[in-house]
């Protein structure tokens, strides 16, 4: 039986915005950005690199220097609304603008002074932060009626940065220090086994003081939250046990799956893989170059997965206009509609830029292709001060006016681990993190040099 993407894992990414409708262009509108003609690949990465780290930089939160949530204004919580996961990725982008000297080391020194001050007397519940703060208070804003605590998967985007934030500023000074230092405390008092809801065989997302357990979402793979295990298990003060991830993450009716498609043979998740953000967000520090377990080899399932999804919208079975070799990528995104989790088995016409982009590591020649398309061929649409916007379709003649953080911050960062592999060098060369893959049963040629 196909089984849609209405699960609790996918939920998640929809609450917040699925309800609502694209913002109008008057009050929404996209600046324009002018297109340079005849770049070659390397100077139209940065190019693009660039540009999408605007949105960190230029439009990040005053006060706390986090990640807004998204450009136009999400429900009625004004401007303030900072996402934790969304930041993570911020921090990610802000390590490759310091490599690409964009800014100056100085100011990234700053800015991560700035955010990690600002995390450290924020909300946290358990040591887990919330998916949504107030950019200016770091008080909790709500994701959902119940979800007001915190949300240990948004969590681990946030550490999955703030870990490779960590290992990167490592002078001997007092700034630097006071990174590591926050960074540091913060990681070490994240109960990750209190998420275990009283010693149960999986990790939950969500706990609340105010609604305690009521969400109920135990976290099962094959999805985008396997950084959430890894993590749980790294950590030294509140650790889960490998038998957490054995029992909980590896069992579920779409965890293993072995067919084939398009050729492509699919180790792990759902038919035709789901949307691509499974094989991104968790993979933004997690180098699945020779990462295997007993259940798959990432770079395998990440690679075949990212094929299957080009494949598919070169096939184009319901005749979408636009979909071809060089326009493709179905993940989360606006859509005309609102919000939804595009994928070949939830394909709606819409192509998200993030998807093809932040594959760049798994599919170069084809996210080339698609990224001089999006700039060439759409950019008079799509390209605007933070770089592409979210989503587009041609079918419903729709082009997104908005940006989000947790799609804008995947572009700089994959494409990034595609040319130096700086965020994947990083975050494995943290030694709980090894230490954590290890435990769960994880091979690496990371692991095997210490």
């Amino acid at each position: 039986m196909k089984k849609l993407f209405i699960t609790p894992v996918l939920i998640l990414f929809a609450v917040c915005c699925f309800a609502q409708k694209a913002a109008k262009k008057a009050e929404d509108g996209i600046k324009p950005v002018g297109i340079i003609k005849n770049l070659t690949d390397s100077a139209l990465l940065d190019v693009v690199q660039r540009q999408t780290f605007r949105y960190f930089w230029d439009f990040g939160h005053p006060v706390s220097g986090l990640a807004r949530e998204r450009s136009n204004t999400s429900f009625d919580y004004g401007n303030e609304v900072v996402t934790t996961g969304g930041s993570g990725f911020g921090i990610m982008a802000l390590i490759v603008a310091d490599s690409r000297k964009w800014i100056t080391h100085e100011q990234a020194v700053d800015r991560m002074v700035k955010i990690v001050s600002f995390l450290y007397k924020a909300d946290a519940f358990h040591g887990a932060f919330p998916h949504w703060l107030n950019g200016e208070t770091g008080k909790v804003i709500r994701f959902g009626r119940k979800d007001d605590g915190g949300d240990i998967v948004e969590s681990a985007y946030l550490f999955q940065g703030l870990l490779c934030a960590r290992q990167y500023f490592n002078a001997d000074d007092p700034k630097e220090r006071r990174i590591r230092d926050m960074i540091g405390w913060m990681w070490g008092e994240m109960e990750w086994s209190w998420y275990t809801r009283d010693g149960r065989d999986a990790l939950y997302w969500h706990w609340s003081p105010n609604n305690g357990w009521a969400m109920n979402f135990p976290i099962h793979g094959f999805n985008e939250c396997l950084i959430t295990y890894v993590l749980a298990a790294s950590a030294e003060r509140y650790p889960v046990s490998a038998d957490v991830y054995h029992r909980g993450w590896a069992q579920s009716d779409f965890f293993k799956n072995g067919k084939t498609f398009y050729g492509f043979k699919l180790p792990l998740g759902f038919d035709y893989g789901g949307p691509l953000f499974f094989s991104q967000y968790s993979f933004l520090g997690l180098n699945p170059k020779g990462l295997k377990d007993e259940y798959a080899d990432y770079w395998e399932q990440n690679k075949n997965h990212s094929l299957i999804n080009h494949a598919y919208c070169v096939d184009n079975p319901k005749k979408f206009k636009g979909y071809g070799e060089n326009c493709w990528g179905l993940t989360a995104s606006d859509n005309f509609e609102g919000y939804n989790a595009h994928s070949p088995t939830n394909d709606l016409g819409v192509i998200t830029p993030t998807a093809a982009l932040s594959a760049f590591p798994y599919t170069p020649e084809y996210s080339m292709k698609a990224l001089r398309h999006f700039y060439y061929d759409l950019g008079d649409k799509i390209w605007g001060e933070y770089g592409f916007t979210d989503a587009f379709s041609e079918s419903h003649n729709w082009y997104a006016n908005s940006y989000l953080a947790i799609d804008q911050g995947p572009i700089i960062v994959m494409i990034e681990n595609y040319r130096t592999g700086l965020l994947w060098k990083l975050f494995m060369s943290c030694p709980e993190v090894q230490g954590g893959l290890k435990k769960l049963g994880f091979e690496s040629p990371v692991i095997a040099k210490n």
